[in-house]
């Protein structure tokens, strides 16, 4: 089973709308089975919040929930709990370092590597919740894409 964790500062807007984007594509695939997805923060300032309601509302007009979902912090020992972090532009890279110190199983990734490159578009300055979605949808196929090819191999 593979164990994948998205990231980013807060754990209320881009991470959970690629847990849940990501739980999806899964399940379509039939393949929900081999996967555990969830998602975390690198910042504790947001602990304890649900999604933030416009991340929410883009889920929602896709047919996605993420009831129940609250933010929670990447600790140092999830580095031996989880196979891929996932996050979501640079500076989340820098703030998950500091977190695990290095990253010598090369498991710490940015998601858009899965989709031509760069970060996902960061809705908490730009109210723009339809762009991050689509990045993350993006980043989210290539990922699976490239996780079935593995799954393939085994």
């Amino acid at each position: 089973m593979k164990k994948i964790l998205f990231i980013c500062h807060g754990n209320i807007c881009r991470s959970p709308m690629a847990e849940f984007i990501m739980k999806d594509l899964v399940e379509k695939a039939g393949l929900s089975d081999r996967f555990v997805i969830s998602s975390g923060a690198v910042s504790s300032e947001e602990l304890c919040i649900p999604v933030y309601p416009p991340a929410v509302r883009e889920l929602k007009k896709h047919g996605l929930s993420c009831g129940g979902k609250f933010a929670v912090k990447l600790t140092a020992s999830d580095y031996e709990r989880y196979d891929l972090f996932l996050v979501m532009d640079s500076s989340n890279v820098r703030n998950i370092m500091r977190i695990f110190g290095s990253d010598p199983q090369s498991k710490v990734r940015k998601l858009m590597d899965f989709a031509g490159g760069g970060d996902v578009s960061d809705p908490w300055y730009t109210d723009r919740f339809d762009i991050a979605y689509d990045d993350i949808l993006r980043g989210c196929r290539g990922l699976l894409e490239d996780l079935m090819k593995s799954l393939e191999k085994m």
